[in-house]
């Protein structure tokens, strides 16, 4: 389902209905040399786009190219913030969760380790070197074709677990959308951590205050209370969701499937929530405006059989407030520029959905 010129081909892809098949999942194994049985070299790597803690090693076994992400609590401060001592891309695999992606999704993932460390709480994901075609770490806007079909595979994703509900105990809506708290700075500094986002945070918050004290005041409002946005999001329709469709996290196969890694905070939620992280995160990157770039995806869900009619404008509106709560610290260690005044304009207008 490869898009071309800018146009994107018609998906053959049935929306999974709410109830789906029962999940069968896979075995791990216990430790780090089972996972590796039969390298031949290993090597460390730390890409640029990952603002995680976590260890990742390039390996080659039988002569085919591996990626090693190693996941614990104690050494990765997203999963500390999230909540994470379950090793949430762990449960994807034994719950049988990636094999119930659609197909237009590649998740890597060929074997995993769980177990490992403190109290067992943490795990290793063995995953092909799919490096050539991840989107280059770079400044410049993405292909138009990329960026559709993303949006494309992005609808078909939601579609296909549409009216989803989270019985395997992934992310709360809450841990999602409340990640970058007051506390995380705090926390990471007592740790003395090496993240280097968790300080930003504050240092971000602190300029919101100064040159936009509306949208401040109205952010440590839901912080101090999250009750009224947390029950007005979950009004509109849930599906499964990834939650971070960041440029470094995706790549594009020819065949036309998304490659689609860094399982850390999924869940179940609405599926604007992802549309939304992802026009906030690659904002410098995406080849079309905001505004198109959001039809474009509710033009994809509704080729996928989902209506839009009734709930669109509701969610859309949440999971933008949502998203300033998420990254708009972060739109403000800049000068404050049109980025920040859209989605600062967005999240206020909002807040009359919280009355």
């Amino acid at each position: 389902m490869r898009s071309t010129g800018g146009t994107v081909m018609e998906p053959t892809l049935t929306p999974r209905p709410a109830d789906p098949t029962p999940l069968t999942g896979r075995p791990t194994v216990g430790s780090i040399d089972e996972l590796l049985a039969g390298v031949t070299h290993r090597e460390p790597v730390k890409g640029s786009e990952s603002l995680s803690t976590a260890t990742f090693e390039r390996v080659v076994i039988d002569g085919e190219h591996f990626i090693v992400k190693y996941l614990h609590c104690d050494d990765d401060w997203v999963m500390r913030a999230t909540g994470d001592v379950s090793c949430r891309p762990v449960l994807m695999w034994t719950s049988g969760m990636f094999d119930a992606l659609p197909p237009c999704l590649d998740h890597t993932v060929v074997n995993v380790a769980s177990g490992l460390g403190r109290n067992g709480w943490g795990g290793a994901l063995l995953m092909r070197d799919e490096s050539e075609h991840f989107i280059p770490d770079e400044d410049a806007p993405i292909d138009v074709d990329d960026h559709l079909l993303f949006m494309e595979n992005m609808a078909a994703f939601h579609a296909h677990f549409w009216g989803w509900r989270d019985t395997i105990g992934f992310t709360s809506a809450g841990n999602r959308w409340l990640l970058f708290n007051d506390h995380l700075a705090e926390i990471e500094e007592q740790l003395q951590s090496a993240a280097t986002v968790p300080p930003l945070v504050a240092q971000g918050y602190a300029n919101m205050a100064a040159y936009s004290p509306a949208a401040y005041r109205l952010t440590r409002d839901i912080f101090a209370d999250p009750s009224a946005f947390l029950l007005a999001a979950d009004q509109a329709p849930h599906t499964f969701v990834h939650s971070d469709w960041k440029l470094g996290n995706l790549g594009n196969h020819p065949d036309g499937r998304t490659i689609l890694v860094d399982w850390a905070f999924q869940g179940e939620g609405p599926a604007l929530a992802d549309l939304a992280w992802y026009i906030g995160v690659n904002c410098r990157r995406i080849p079309q405006s905001k505004d198109d770039t959001i039809d474009a995806y509710r033009a994809a869900l509704e080729r996928h059989g989902i209506a839009t009619g009734e709930w669109w404008d509701h969610q859309l509106a949440l999971c933008l407030l949502g998203c300033f709560l998420q990254q708009g610290w972060s739109k403000t260690l800049s000068s404050r520029d049109s980025e920040y005044t859209w989605w600062e304009e967005r999240a206020l207008d909002a807040a009359r959905n919280l009355a």
